[in-house]
């Protein structure tokens, strides 16, 4: 693994250029599951009702690659990076107030690549090391009571309104000195709300979101890094087979997430797009598979990602 502090060059031995690197931290500064990979994530029936009394671990893979839109102004070409993330969870679904809850965590583990000309001058940087976790919490305000394994079975769903909370920790691999970090060195808190609505096979769902950073007291060469929330809304429509496979195509938007280094501000506003697709395949009473897929369809400023990945997750627990 290159060292961050040290720079490669195909062409020169020239430092690195400290604007490309902390530009390419502003896009990717938890590459995977930092604001901008997560601004792009696309979660279809995120907010469904189960069994209470369930567990489930996740085991995933997610592939990230593609280009990243900067400011105009900036001396810098044909920025890419391209992102691999594992990642472990656990989720355990709640009885709140007579109405069914979720409550998890998510541990990635990151590896980036990150390329560009500075200046004419080509430069890259890898990083590998441990992402900052999230730590998830959702409850359903209407259309989903807590039910038991046996319960579940005679329910139907008609509508749903949930609300949800996301909080990103920094506890990541982070070191100031290095320009290009795994970790955000920040906090991230992102309230949402949703509602979800079934006809037949068919489900449709919106929801909105905001996540709010803390500044980054840290940066790169003892800088300030602040960011503005990124407001984001979600929609899509799901279909789900008599074999229990389910297939959503999906879409997002967002925007916000300006950035200030050391009170000077960068024109780096997000406004973008994207549509993606997810296919869930049970394979047992306890496993089942899910692969999914998204690409940007327009980009102002930020990562604009291609991403596929799949989820692997096992349930045990309430009667099963």
């Amino acid at each position: 693994m290159k060292h961050l502090n040290h720079p490669v060059s195909m062409h020169s031995p020239r430092k690195f250029r400290p604007r490309l690197a902390g530009i390419v931290l502003v896009a990717l500064a938890a590459v995977g599951f930092g604001a901008e990979v997560r601004s792009q994530s696309l979660e279809p029936r995120a907010y469904s009702n189960s069994p209470t009394g369930l567990n489930f671990v996740l085991v995933g893979f997610q592939n990230s690659n593609g280009a990243i839109e900067l400011d105009p102004t900036l001396p810098v070409e044909d920025a890419d990076a391209e992102v691999d993330t594992g990642y472990i969870g656990y989720v355990r679904t709640l009885e709140v107030a007579g109405n069914s809850a979720k409550l998890g965590v998510v541990l990635p583990y990151a590896s980036l690549q990150a390329d560009g000309f500075a200046d004419g001058v080509f430069r890259e940087r890898d990083a590998v090391g441990l992402a900052d976790p999230t730590f998830f919490f959702s409850y359903n305000l209407f259309g989903a009571p807590a039910l038991s394994v046996q319960e579940f079975k005679d329910y139907r769903q008609e509508k749903i309104i949930g609300v949800s909370l996301k909080v990103i920790a920094p506890l990541g691999d982070y070191d100031s000195d290095k320009l290009i970090n795994i970790s955000t060195n920040r906090w991230t808190l992102e309230p949402g709300i949703g509602i979800s609505s079934a006809f037949g096979n068919w489900t449709l769902e919106a929801s909105g979101a905001a996540a709010f950073y803390t500044d980054n007291n840290d940066f790169f060469n003892g800088q300030k890094r602040e960011q503005d929330p990124i407001y984001s809304a979600q929609f899509h429509v799901t279909y789900t087979f008599p074999s229990k496979i389910w297939v959503a195509a999906s879409t997002t938007y967002y925007e916000g997430g300006k950035t200030t280094i050391d009170s000077i501000e960068k024109d780096d506003i997000q406004e973008n797009w994207r549509t993606g697709i997810t296919l869930s395949l049970p394979l047992n009473r306890n496993q089942a598979v899910k692969l999914y897929g998204s690409r940007g369809v327009s980009t102002r400023t930020g990562t604009n990602f291609d991403i596929a990945g799949v989820l692997w997750q096992y349930r045990w627990g309430g009667g099963f």
